[in-house]
């Protein structure tokens, strides 16, 4: 029983309970703001509702682990000494993706440094920044209807498709063609005015080669 009050002394010494729950509580709304946010505003091109369901228990995660060794150098340096051989593989595909990880990552800082005034005036302050920005990334340049098209064919004559092609999309630029024993793999840069010229894209391509397997990449990040 006394080492139990004992415990309970050192704890509460260290760590104000109710502190911790509240910057627990504003730490996992304000990441789950971000998280609806990111899904609604964001760019990158990978599957932003699944990347952003990482949120939360990155923000969560990054509090407690504050939270735990800010009162003690030894846990500090035992911290660092395990992270020293951790090794993280997971591929980010895209600069916002690991702008995002580091907005939250601050955002678990500061609520493990039991700064909750200073997440929520955060928040407020580079939310607005993050959609401005949002928006006049969307707006730059006259052209945003460009996009990726890859296409595995059995077809062995870059020729053919070149041409079926051309005529279908006001740019047309190749960019990287593969060729093995089972056909070619060509990859193009071009702009998609509406949803029927790409069903018609769509249709010419199948028309040559039934077997063909396309793909389509919106990117209207680039410079044609």
């Amino acid at each position: 029983m006394l080492d139990f009050e004992k415990y309970l002394s050192d704890f509460n010494s260290t760590i104000n309970i109710w502190e911790f729950i509240l910057n627990l509580l504003i730490v996992t709304v304000i990441a789950y703001l971000i998280k609806i946010f990111y899904i609604k505003y964001g760019r990158a091109i990978s599957d932003r509702r699944k990347f952003s369901n990482n949120f939360i228990p990155l923000a969560v995660g990054t509090l407690l682990i504050i939270a735990v060794i800010k009162s003690s150098i030894a846990l500090s340096l035992g911290l660092v000494g395990a992270l020293s051989i951790v090794r993280f593989r997971s591929a980010i595909k895209d600069p916002e993706e690991l702008t995002m990880l580091f907005l939250i990552i601050g955002l678990g800082l500061m609520g493990g440094a039991n700064k909750p005034l200073m997440a929520v005036a955060s928040f407020i302050l580079i939310l607005p920044i993050l959609y401005l920005n949002s928006r006049l990334a969307k707006n730059k340049g006259t052209v945003t209807n460009k996009s990726f098209l890859n296409i595995n064919t059995s077809l062995t004559d870059i020729s053919i498709l070149n041409e079926a092609l051309e005529p279908l999309t006001t740019y047309l630029e190749i960019k990287r063609v593969d060729s093995n024993s089972n056909g070619l793999h060509a990859s193009y840069y071009c702009t998609i005015d509406n949803p029927g010229q790409l069903q018609t894209i769509l249709n010419t391509i199948q028309a040559i080669d039934k077997q063909a397997n396309i793909s389509f990449v919106e990117q209207p990040d680039l410079l044609l």
